[in-house]
């Protein structure tokens, strides 16, 4: 069983800062008023349709209407992708570019940054007409590495995507449930993938290693294996 919930998101402290794990898939610093998201992988869909397979429409949309709910409710200024913005240059059709246009241009004020992901190598940066910053990582946020490959680093807490972490969980009955999660361990923690359309890697118990499920619209806290 699920510890009780009191809140929908899960309050955490990582190098000294307090954070919450929001259930959108998201990281938020009140602090410095930065908004964390990981793997979004805009235009997958789009991706797979222009290869004959029959996969959903409307994910963009889905992925940029939470986006605009979360830059919304916490008044960011600052808004950290940890890589794989956009899934593939095939992925940038008139469609996603002017989705993503009408997207930025409901938030001018917003600071973006894009911290290059192995998908942002073949899919090329981010128009120049979205503002947003593309570095490489480790980019270095306050006590943060932000990074999209999970790694170490000597002087700051890494925030990283890349792995789109699940957690399994089994029950009586041999019931089983894969839920998405943010895993936190010791000098790194690692975000779930923010996009529809991900899939997920299940990433089981480690010495250190503390895993934050989203589940029913909440971010519950695992007891440590």
């Amino acid at each position: 069983m699920l510890p009780v919930a009191e809140t929908p998101h899960a309050c955490v402290e990582w190098a000294g800062e307090s954070l919450h794990l929001l259930p959108e898939r998201a990281l938020w610093w009140p602090a410095a008023h930065t908004l964390f998201v990981a793997d979004l992988h805009l235009g997958k869909a789009a991706t797979y349709r222009a290869l004959g397979q029959p996969v959903p429409h409307g994910t963009t949309q889905d992925n940029l209407r939470r986006l605009d709910e979360l830059i919304t409710r916490h008044q960011a200024r600052h808004l950290v992708c940890l890589g794989d913005f956009l899934h593939a240059s095939a992925a940038r059709t008139p469609h996603v570019l002017a989705s993503l246009q009408a997207w930025r241009e409901r938030h001018a004020a917003l600071d973006a940054t894009l911290v290059r992901g192995n998908h942002d190598d073949r899919a090329g940066d981010p128009p120049p007409s979205l503002g947003i910053a593309a570095v490489d990582g480790p980019w270095l946020l306050g006590p943060f590495a932000c990074c999209h490959h999970p790694q170490s680093h000597s002087t700051h807490h890494v925030l990283a995507g890349h792995l789109h972490p699940v957690v399994a969980l089994q029950g009586p009955g041999r019931d089983r449930l894969r839920l998405p999660c943010f895993v936190s361990e010791p000098g790194q923690s690692i975000l779930p993938a923010f996009g529809a359309f991900t899939g997920g890697h299940v990433l089981g118990a480690a010495p250190g290693r503390q895993h934050h499920a989203v589940g029913g619209e909440r971010v519950w806290t695992l007891p440590p294996v």
